[in-house]
């Protein structure tokens, strides 16, 4: 059985008022244990109402959704829903309510009642997978950080709770080149080591290209494309039509195709499009 299964998902915001407005169209999603899954689509398309979806933040006005077969409508269900899904938000200031980096990490942990040698260890383990394992950052105040290492204590708090899926909004958003990186590897390390089902939206078409093995593209609430990344990047009309942009190595192979140049393989990474360039070069 799948990890996390939404079945015909209705929701809307501000219902029953005149600003009564469609997020969710009847969607169906289902995510494997250990499957990294990217939806992408435009602003407004229903990506983060998605994520909220999946630990009870957002109950669905039709449909439901099933965490390991059970049912985020159940209330006793739902007060253990954040030990087993952790949510990291696009903006992780927001999430912050503790005065120090431990404190911050070390919350989920100490609400699972575990020993104040287990909390450490967690907290150090949680750090370390982000890319900041320095002692020295645990009495420093997260509202100090800069924003990529806000993004990172923020991913590792709700890593701490060794949660079985991870559900991300815009985790690179507005992150610099290095802390993008870091974060980067840190869920590829996380998919390939210890088998977390990750759900993640993202603007970032690369960042997608790179980590993703499946990709759903959302418009008005609904899936207008699904399938894996070479898939989903290389329908043309379909990626307009959402008004997304091109992982760079697609995009390269899409101008050299139109200028009369056979890129093939479909490549999306840039040791693929270099590839596919010294293909065309040897053939002039």
């Amino acid at each position: 059985m799948p990890t996390v299964i939404l079945e015909e998902i209705w929701h809307y915001y501000s219902r029953g008022t005149p600003l009564k407005t469609l997020s969710l169209a009847g969607l169906n999603l289902k995510i494997s244990k250990g499957e990294f899954l990217a939806l992408v689509g435009p602003t407004g398309s229903g990506k983060s109402t998605v994520l909220q979806h999946l630990n009870g933040l957002l109950l669905p006005h039709r449909g439901r959704v099933l965490i390991n077969g059970k049912d985020t409508r159940d209330k006793r269900f739902r007060k253990s829903l954040w030990s087993l899904v952790g949510l990291v938000m696009q903006y992780p200031e927001r999430q912050f309510f503790e005065e120090t980096v431990f404190q911050e990490v070390s919350f989920g942990p100490r609400n699972l009642g575990l020993t104040d040698e287990e909390i450490e260890q967690r907290v150090n383990e949680a750090l370390s997978m982000v890319g900041l394992d320095r002692k020295n950052l645990w009495e420093v105040s997260p509202f100090a950080l800069s924003g990529g290492e806000q993004r990172r204590v923020a991913l590792a708090s709700v890593l701490s709770a060794k949660p079985g899926v991870l559900a991300l909004d815009e985790p690179t958003a507005g992150v610099d080149p290095a802390g993008r990186k870091k974060i980067n590897e840190a869920l590829a390390r996380l998919k390939a080591e210890q088998g977390v089902s990750i759900i993640m939206s993202s603007h970032n078409m690369d960042d997608v290209a790179k980590l993703a093995d499946r990709v759903v593209v959302l418009k008005e609430g609904s899936t207008i494309l699904e399938g894996g990344v070479r898939q989903v990047f290389y329908n043309y009309p379909l990626i307009e039509k959402a008004g997304l942009r091109l992982p760079f190595p697609a995009h390269m192979a899409q101008r050299l195709n139109e200028a009369g140049f056979s890129a093939g393989g479909r490549p999306l990474t840039m040791d693929e499009i270099e590839d596919s360039i010294s293909d065309v070069l040897s053939q002039r």
